[in-house]
């Protein structure tokens, strides 16, 4: 017998194959995506409005890449959202996206956040800032000064093996290489106050509470605490840091995406790559940044007035695709020098 997560798959799979037969007559677009819905809808809501065309969802929080595996060229899958760019990339080295050619695309994703192929394309981006004792005088700051002894039993951050962690190793030995990469994780260690772990928001709690000064974290999460959206307590949280806005050395901020891409057997392409398209229009870019605090991709769009409020935002160069590249190491890295012990 099968079981009833089994079952509604099949349900779940049954109603987009109706939509996808159904897509001649009335035109109709199916994304999987691990996005939460209550992030996205607004935006495919104002798509429908403004295009007509239909959007159907299914959100799951894992397995996106295996299950249009497993459906084959029998895929409903017209469009593949996804957070983080190791998972974009991922579903384009197993062959599950199509490259797209759209100038609308080219015009509004800068270079090294999009795919080199062209398939897959950031849609909004997170940095990875510092979170600062509001008593601290401290207006710049380099991701490399975090090593500094003067820190030393004063720096908290989540895991290191954790995903907007990686990126961001991935991304020092992309400047500074696995050597410089290693010697700055062990140090980075030593500075802890307490031991790596829990989420970026618990960085501005232990802030407030006094187990350290600084520590590295999302931008986002800064606007979830403040604006209430995290719930009255995490208010105290956010009000008790100000964010600087780190760069490399030789670099920029460091962030990371959340993106999209355009299913290899997509039965809608066309009504696809429209949809691609608005989500980087100024309108659809506004709704990311009001949604869930999030910089948009797309130069002059308007950027929520907290996340404004720590300045501009410098991207750092170094590409997307080269960041993947350096995770498996990074990790490798952060395992070696016991950053998580």
């Amino acid at each position: 017998m099968k079981s009833l997560s089994t079952l509604r798959l099949a349900l779940v799979g049954g109603v987009f194959a109706l939509a996808g037969g159904a897509s001649a007559m009335a035109a109709e677009l199916n994304i999987y995506t691990t996005r939460e819905s209550g992030l996205i809808q607004p935006l495919l809501d104002a798509f429908t409005a403004s295009s007509g065309v239909k959007v159907n969802t299914v959100f799951m929080k894992d397995g996106l890449a295996e299950r249009v595996a497993s459906e084959g060229e029998s895929s409903p899958a017209d469009i593949l959202m996804t957070v983080d760019v190791g998972n974009l990339a991922d579903l384009a080295e197993k062959g599950l996206t199509q490259p797209v050619v759209s100038d609308v695309l080219k015009a509004a994703v800068p270079e090294n956040l999009r795919d080199p192929a062209n398939n897959w394309f950031a849609l909004s981006m997170r940095a990875r800032v510092l979170y600062a004792a509001k008593d601290l005088d401290l207006a710049a700051f380099n991701y490399e000064d975090l090593s500094d002894p003067k820190w030393k039993g004063k720096v908290c951050i989540r895991s290191g093996q954790h995903p907007y962690n990686t990126a961001l190793f991935a991304d020092y030995i992309a400047h500074n290489g696995a050597e410089a990469t290693e010697a700055w994780l062990a140090a980075v260690k030593g500075n802890l106050a307490r031991k790596a772990g829990g989420g970026d928001r618990d960085v501005a709690k232990d802030i407030l509470g006094g187990i350290c000064q600084i520590g590295i974290a999302n931008s986002y999460y800064v606007g979830l605490m403040r604006s209430g959206k995290g719930g009255e307590e995490q208010v105290a949280w956010g009000d008790a840091i100000k964010v600087v806005l780190p760069t490399f050395k030789d670099g920029g901020t460091q962030v990371n995406v959340s993106g999209a891409a355009v299913a290899k057997h997509a039965p809608n392409k066309g009504e696809a790559v429209k949809l691609l398209e608005y989500l980087v229009s100024d309108d659809a870019q506004k709704l990311y940044a009001k949604a869930n605090f999030e910089y948009p991709v797309k130069a002059g769009a308007p950027i929520d007035p907290i996340i404004a409020s720590f300045g501009a935002l410098k991207v750092d160069p170094v590409p997307m695709t080269e960041i993947v590249k350096h995770r498996k190491q990074a990790s490798e890295l952060a395992e070696k020098v016991g950053f998580d012990n």
